[in-house]
């Protein structure tokens, strides 16, 4: 319970510091009509998105040194070890994303690029680079480290003293929840659920972060690999 708490105000802590970052980084760039300005936005700059990912991840940080170092989490053995299977994960990332394409597909809703397109926008060159691989890469290995790595063993671990298997089967399905609400957007939320999910899983088989990050990263890898075919189709 205790790093759940922690995880919790881990993940306020970080939409604070967030929130200040951009605040700052407006007022530095003399950005006209500051946050209240920013929020109406639905492209906004490139500097606003990564002190938003920069500052929910110093949250994300705080809750893992927390449960690591004071909450008696111990970190997997070989969490961080790559082996040379772990390419099939990387199919499994893809499977993933073309899952949700298809579940999606049938309801033709016209705001599912929203996400992408609020991140991304109309930047070009570096400042584009720069946020894919920020949200490509960056964004998966916080997050596991955060979602899988410590709420989901957390949950797993209180909720299987109680009730055994049936115990991680919930834990799987409350920090998936809990993935996709974090990412505040209705719409995406069965999508990003069904992904907790499977990252979830695919942590409590391998006991290593390294195969559910490989699987997040492709995941996003495939949005922004199609945002790129898009853009050099226009």
């Amino acid at each position: 319970m205790a790093i759940f708490v922690g995880c919790l105000v881990g993940f306020l802590l970080g939409e604070i510091v967030a929130t200040l970052l951009i605040q700052i980084s407006a007022q530095l760039s003399h950005f006209p009509g500051g946050l209240q300005a920013l929020a109406r936005l639905s492209t906004p700059p490139w500097w606003s998105n990564v002190c938003g990912l920069v500052g929910l991840w110093v949250g994300f940080g705080a809750s893992i040194y927390y449960a690591r170092e004071h909450a008696g989490l111990k970190s997997l053995d070989h969490q961080w070890r790559i082996k040379s299977s772990d390419v099939y994960f990387v199919l499994l990332g893809v499977g993933c994303q073309i899952f949700v394409d298809l579940m999606y597909a049938p309801f033709h809703f016209k705001s599912l690029n929203k996400p992408v397109n609020h991140l991304f926008g109309a930047e070009h060159g570096f400042t584009f680079v720069l946020v894919g691989v920020l949200t490509t890469v960056g964004a998966p290995i916080v997050e596991e480290w955060f979602f899988r790595g410590t709420l989901f063993r957390a949950l797993d671990a209180g909720m299987s003293r109680r009730f055994n298997r049936v115990g991680t089967a919930g834990a799987v399905l409350v920090s998936a929840c809990l993935f996709g609400l974090a990412h505040g957007e209705p719409l995406q939320f069965a999508g990003l659920a069904f992904l907790g999910v499977v990252l979830a899983i695919v942590l409590k088989q391998t006991q290593r972060l390294t195969p559910s990050i490989i699987t997040h990263v492709s995941f996003n890898a495939v949005a922004f690999i199609s945002l790129i075919a898009q853009r050099a189709g226009h």
